[in-house]
């Protein structure tokens, strides 16, 4: 190819933009193996009489093709019996080919396009495409077709149940980065994309797998809380304890969060509050000791007791009165304690722990949506010993403050001429307004 003095065939590359490449070729060669070359210089085209047809072939393509087409025409001068040998490597290569060789009929080059497509791996801009291309090559794409098909349902589901199984086990710290891989996976596959539907909507089998495999990582959870309650502090200090224990609060901060997308939430959300006097019983022990408690296991605690008080401050669950403040009265002065040295941690250069940049605004939304829902006599108490402490700056409870100033004074005006405790007889049947337990309601409104 190139090679003027013995050609007898111009093939012309030429663009919309006006682009002219010109190789100088030999027709035996083309026509050979190219069924477009082979029609175009029969004696049956007919345009084939006119003057230079024969000896000048224009090809019509796009600008970003033309690399594509030399090496397509260079590739037809070395073709072996094994045309997978001759065509170079790389799948934007030859893609490029392949698209050439199916708009010029290359029967030759097609099937060795396809079997290099289908053997090595691709990027995703180079599978959107492939799929541009293969309807153009019918069954000949079957081979690409068995990695861009959809997966059946049961195969995802199969795949999604070993994944949950794995995301569940016990801590081990050789294979924690395989865990949290899975858990990664199995939030995708239950995640809307794009308006897309998740890939996954469980049905009951695996909604019912899914709430064993949860009941089992909390059990094992309760049992590392007491086992370590009951550790001596320098055996927790020494060795894997504490790793573990981060461990165990990652999986439930993930937990968490595939069963708040799954709407079973309230089923567990128990397990957490009953499980939380444990936990900070644990990190109470730490900062007695010499070594202190890690940033790091404070913050994964914060996680995920953040996503508990979230759900509960929205009424995703719906906990008694009692259950509500317990888990304010827990987490209030822990997360107010730790804030300045999980923030000094994640601003250092080490940067020992990586923050989310909306925790400490989102646990603090949730703290105030809980407080406000509490009887007034709690929210005074829990005012007063924010005022008095020397964190006051977080939890911002200014919010809190004012509404309870406020509803103090509405309150008095409501029902100040009331005789006695007005807690007394409902409010005094609710300032007389008529009643029995019957038109309560009625009086309420």
């Amino acid at each position: 190819i190139g090679d003027r003095s013995t050609s007898d065939l111009v093939v012309r590359l030429r663009t919309e933009s006006g682009r002219d490449e010109w190789l100088y070729c030999h027709s035996s060669v083309l026509t050979d193996k190219c069924k477009y070359f082979s029609e175009r210089l029969s004696e049956t085209w007919p345009t084939l009489q006119i003057i230079d047809s024969r000896n000048c072939v224009d090809v019509f393509c796009q600008d970003s093709d033309i690399d594509h087409h030399v090496n397509l025409l260079r590739l037809l001068y070395v073709l072996t019996d094994d045309p997978l040998e001759c065509i170079p490597h790389g799948v934007t290569n030859v893609l490029g080919i392949l698209k050439v060789a199916v708009n010029l009929s290359c029967s030759q080059l097609i099937p060795a396009c396809v079997q290099y497509i289908e053997a090595v791996p691709w990027e995703e801009a180079e599978e959107d495409e492939i799929l541009k291309i293969i309807p153009k090559i019918g069954s000949l794409a079957e081979p690409i077709l068995g990695r861009l098909k959809p997966v059946d349902k049961s195969i995802v589901e199969k795949i999604f149940v070993s994944a949950v199984q794995f995301a569940t086990s016990l801590p081990h710290l050789d294979s924690n980065h395989i865990k949290a891989s899975a858990q990664d996976q199995i939030e995708y596959l239950l995640t809307e994309e794009d308006d897309d539907e998740p890939l996954l909507t469980p049905g009951d089998d695996i909604l019912s797998l899914l709430r064993d495999s949860m009941k089992r990582l909390f059990y094992k959870f309760d049992d590392r809380l007491n086992s370590l309650l009951q550790m001596p502090l320098q055996s927790i200090s020494e060795g894997n304890e504490m790793k573990l224990f981060e461990s165990h609060l990652s999986d439930l901060s993930w937990a968490f969060l595939i069963l708040n997308k799954l709407d079973m939430m309230p089923e567990f959300i128990s397990h957490w509050v009953d499980g939380s006097e444990k936990v900070l019983q644990i990190f109470e022990r730490l900062m007695s000791s010499e070594d202190g408690v890690t940033t790091e296991a404070s913050l994964k605690a914060i996680e995920a007791s953040a996503k508990v008080l979230e759900a509960i401050s929205y009424g995703t669950v719906i906990l008694p009165t009692q259950r509500r403040l317990q888990n304010v009265k827990l987490w209030l002065p822990f997360v107010r304690k730790m804030r300045p040295v999980i923030d000094k941690a994640s601003s250092s250069e080490n940067q020992k722990v990586k923050l989310d940049g909306d925790l400490w605004q989102s646990l603090e939304a949730s703290f105030v949506s809980i407080i406000l829902g509490l009887p007034s006599g709690d929210q005074a108490g829990i005012i007063t010993e924010w005022l008095s402490d020397a964190n006051v700056r977080y939890p911002d409870l200014r919010e809190v403050f004012e509404m309870w100033c406020h509803r103090a004074r509405m309150a008095k005006k409501r029902f100040g001429n009331i005789a006695g405790n007005p807690s007394d007889g409902v409010i005094t049947n609710i300032v007389a307004g008529g009643g029995t337990n019957d038109n309560m309601d009625d009086s309420l409104a």
